[in-house]
């Protein structure tokens, strides 16, 4: 007997048993919430052929930007490449074989053409989502969910998610209204919806929305950031509108609790750690020893060469807390990531290599050399992944380093720049003040 998913997609290898633990681990990764792995696991477990589960367990792993990760990510593919499988479920082995090569490209273009043909396949969905994400691709972000949408309605398992990750493609578009308004509607339908939250967040980010922005996040904190691999993000987005409004205090408070209270060596919460302590050392502010268990976690990821993004904050970290050799380490990692084949290739050399090398530079005081490096990249800074809200650190560094330079000419030229883009934002006021005090000194 062939047992299918909620939605009637076919399951080789599955039966009733192993297919329960894997709608819970699907519904899990949907929602960013529990032990996904674990759920994964367990249908493995029940059923070693059970290829879906192999590949699912592959997502996780190779989605997750961690070097570490790697090698089951690969031990899944290995699993599932020989079983039998349907057509679209060879599609999604062959995507993860892709992924855990490093080939994110190709495998997010085999996920668009398998969901054009089955746009029910919520798992393809979600993966291609995420590949976008992680490659930059905010046209792919919109319109990868966008052809599916047709074929989704209310009442549908997992339609929560769908709504969710097109609110993201629509804002990394500028798309705010509609976006904001799936967001919402995403939420509404599962409050456990972490990624719906997020996009609704990045939507108020995006329009200096500051105090709108803490209302969202504060008003419903038990469901998203309740047993969430996500909430770190969303902690994050929330420290982000009290940073924008000068709010330090509140910012550091998030910080020292649920971002990185208990430090982790999970890369992608390492990066939003980094990520607000440089904006706060941009601003002048004195984090104390916050950059030390930060640094010393990173330091163990230094030789990864996995991924140009996470090399960004990497070095925020190595500059923070004084680890020069642990920045030596990255930028020969990156030497060699450079010197491959797989598209983090790419993303290095367009991007992460200047950037990366551009923050060491900031810390060493050398700020001329750190706008001579940020200055090409800003227009092609979504190559090497990430979201807008994420690759505005690149921005604010070269404002600041403008400033540090004593180039008032362009750090006037970048301050209105800025307060053109985000005339509601206190920080860009304070830019443009900052930009009038030093043309007149």
């Amino acid at each position: 007997m062939t047992v299918r998913d909620s939605l009637g997609l076919s399951l080789s290898g599955a039966d009733v048993g192993s297919a329960a633990h894997y709608a819970k681990a699907l519904h899990q990764l949907q929602c960013y919430v529990g032990d996904p792995v674990g759920s994964v696991d367990a249908a493995i477990a029940h059923n070693p052929d059970f290829v879906m589960a192999h590949v699912l367990k592959g997502y996780l792993f190779g989605l997750s930007t961690d070097g570490g990760a790697q090698p089951v990510t690969r031990a899944c593919y290995e699993a599932a490449r020989d079983l039998p499988a349907t057509s679209r479920e060879q599609a999604h082995v062959a995507a993860l074989g892709h992924l855990a090569e490093g080939r994110w490209h190709e495998a997010g273009r085999v996920l668009e053409d398998l969901t054009i043909e089955e746009p029910r396949d919520a798992l393809g969905l979600l993966a291609g989502h995420q590949i976008d994400f992680f490659t930059g691709n905010s046209r792919m972000l919109r319109d990868r969910i966008a052809r599916a949408m047709p074929a989704w309605s209310d009442g549908m398992s997992g339609y929560h998610s769908v709504l969710g990750m097109q609110a993201f493609g629509l804002e990394e578009m500028g798309d705010y209204a509609r976006a904001e308004g799936f967001g919402k509607r995403a939420v509404e339908l599962e409050p456990r919806d972490g990624w719906g939250q997020h996009a609704v967040a990045h939507v108020l980010e995006m329009q200096c929305r500051q105090r709108d922005g803490i209302v969202w996040m504060r008003h419903n904190t038990d469901d998203w950031a309740g047993d969430s691999f996500l909430q770190v993000h969303n902690w994050w987005h929330l420290a982000l509108f009290h940073y924008d409004l000068g709010e330090i205090d509140e910012a550091l408070a998030l910080f020292d609790a649920p971002i990185y209270g208990s430090p982790s060596t999970l890369a992608l919460n390492m990066l939003d750690a980094s990520a607000l302590l440089w904006r706060l050392h941009l601003r002048g502010v004195d984090v104390g020893d916050r950059w030390t268990a930060l640094a010393a976690n990173w330091a163990d990821k230094a030789t990864d060469g996995n991924y140009a993004f996470n090399d960004m904050h990497a070095m925020m970290a190595f500059v923070g807390a004084g680890l020069g050799e642990a920045a030596r380490r990255l930028l020969e990692a990156q030497e060699h990531a450079m010197a491959g084949s797989d598209d983090n290739a790419g993303f290095t050399r367009d991007v992460g290599r200047p950037v990366t090398v551009a923050i060491k530079a900031f810390g060493e005081g050398d700020y001329a050399r750190t706008v001579e490096l940020l200055r090409p990249i800003r227009g092609i800074a979504q190559r090497f992944g990430g979201s807008h809200a994420q690759r505005d650190v690149i921005d604010l560094t070269l404002i600041e380093a403008a400033f540090r330079a004593g180039n008032a000419h362009l750090a006037m030229a970048l301050s209105a720049e800025r307060m053109a883009a985000r005339p509601d934002s206190p920080l860009s006021q304070l830019f443009m003040r900052r930009a009038s005090a030093l043309g007149r000194a």
